[in-house]
């Protein structure tokens, strides 16, 4: 068996989620899909949301068919990356609006076989601070994914046209070779032949008690996670509106600054597992505190584009120190062998919280009275900044009522 400790077998756990956020590489391409299909803005919008609609659902079934059918974390993941390459490259060799949706469809339900075994996987094979590390690396992971695949589809854009861009799915069959030949085979669940059962007890830090159920707790993470993306979401929506809103109507300059949004998600999943070490929960403290001024900076910038752009630049690097908390605490709040559900259910969390962020933000400038046009885009996000501190403070006394409970 391969090392789990080497930095070559690391990587491979880590490389099946550089293609988790591929459903993006074809932003560039729209308007020339547009144009070359004969088909509206809503519809070439469609080929990129669709895939998320597909993730929710498979999300939630792949636990089940693992259940059904017996199979191991590697195998659903070899066989959600397989999907993803099979069904990305489609587009590639058809000219028809349909074929190409459903192949988008399929992809999104390779993304979900996929994407919660990529982190539980991570929980199972990996604990304490290098689990912490590993889970901070893999957010990383899928921030420089979405990057290089822009990229890539991009430059493929340039030379040979639309068709070409989906050639970057191509990929997906190298990250499979790379994961198949370094990670180990879990069909035991097993660490130098410890089963599942045993790691289960092997990864709690609770006086070695097996955890037999899941816990509560696990449903609070779960809007924990809707509401982180509701206002990250929410905040990437509303800045191209505001940009244009104090630049003027020309302003085109609003996608680079998107883009940069990523450098800091990047650092922050790079630094977690340090700063997790550091400063242990606190870092739930730091990075909702930074989350709050964020969205401070951004709400009250008024005309001051240059406030605006760095409350925008800010949110990225403290939301990965969160979201990747949330994944490393599911491992003390629930079996080994429930791991895949009670993940699935955080990206569920994450998946909703991302689809319903335009309505949550609508609602909000209706309760103030705002327009949601111009300047009254910024309504929502000090809304946004104190909530995000009360949910700190209801942490913070909840977890001091526990430990005297538990004194």
């Amino acid at each position: 068996m391969n090392n789990k400790h080497s930095i070559i077998t690391k990587l491979a756990f880590l490389s099946v989620s550089l293609m988790v956020t591929s459903a993006y590489a074809i932003q560039g391409s729209l308007p020339q899909l547009k144009a070359a299909l004969h088909i509206s803005q809503t519809q070439s919008e469609y080929l990129v949301t669709t895939p998320s609609f597909a993730v929710m659902i498979f999300v939630v079934l792949s636990p089940l068919i693992q259940e059904w059918f017996h199979i191991s974390d590697k195998k659903i993941i070899m066989a959600g990356v397989t999907i993803v390459g099979l069904a990305g490259i489609v587009p590639m060799f058809v000219d028809n609006y349909m074929t190409i949706l459903i192949s988008r469809l399929i992809l999104g339900a390779g993304y979900g076989l996929y994407n919660s075994q990529a982190i539980s996987m991570i929980s199972v094979w990996y604990d304490g601070s290098e689990r912490a590390q590993m889970l901070g690396w893999r957010a990383a992971a899928e921030q420089i994914g979405q990057a290089c695949t822009l990229t890539i589809a991009g430059l493929f854009l340039s030379f040979a046209g639309w068709h070409s861009s989906f050639a970057v799915y191509f990929f997906a069959f190298l990250v499979l070779l790379f994961f198949a030949m370094r990670v180990p085979d879990d069909s035991k669940a097993q660490d130098d032949h410890v089963d599942e059962d045993s790691l289960a007890e092997e990864l709690t830090e609770s006086d070695q008690k097996e955890i037999t159920k899941i816990s509560p707790v696990v449903y609070l993470l779960v809007l924990f996670a809707f509401l982180l993306v509701v206002d990250y979401v929410g905040m990437e929506n509303r800045f191209p509106g505001l940009s244009v809103a104090i630049n003027g109507s020309h302003y085109t300059g609003s996608s680079m600054f998107l883009s940069l949004m990523l450098i800091g998600a990047t650092l922050g999943g790079i630094f977690y597992g340090a700063i997790q070490k550091r400063l242990g929960f606190g870092t739930v403290y730091l990075g909702l505190g930074l989350m709050a001024l964020s969205n401070f900076l951004f709400g009250f910038a008024g005309h001051n584009f240059a406030l605006m752009v760095i409350g925008l630049l800010l949110i990225g690097f403290p939301l990965q120190l969160v979201s990747p908390l949330i994944f490393n605490l599911l491992p003390d709040l629930a079996p080994a062998n429930r791991q895949p559900l009670v993940t699935s259910l955080c990206l569920i969390g994450f998946n909703f919280g991302s689809f319903f962020s335009p309505s949550i933000a609508e609602w909000t400038n209706r309760l103030l009275g705002q327009p949601t046009s111009g300047m009254g885009l910024a309504a929502p996000f000090p809304v946004y900044g104190v909530a995000l501190i009360i949910i700190a403070l209801i942490i913070f006394f909840a977890t001091r009522h526990n430990a005297k409970q538990a004194q």
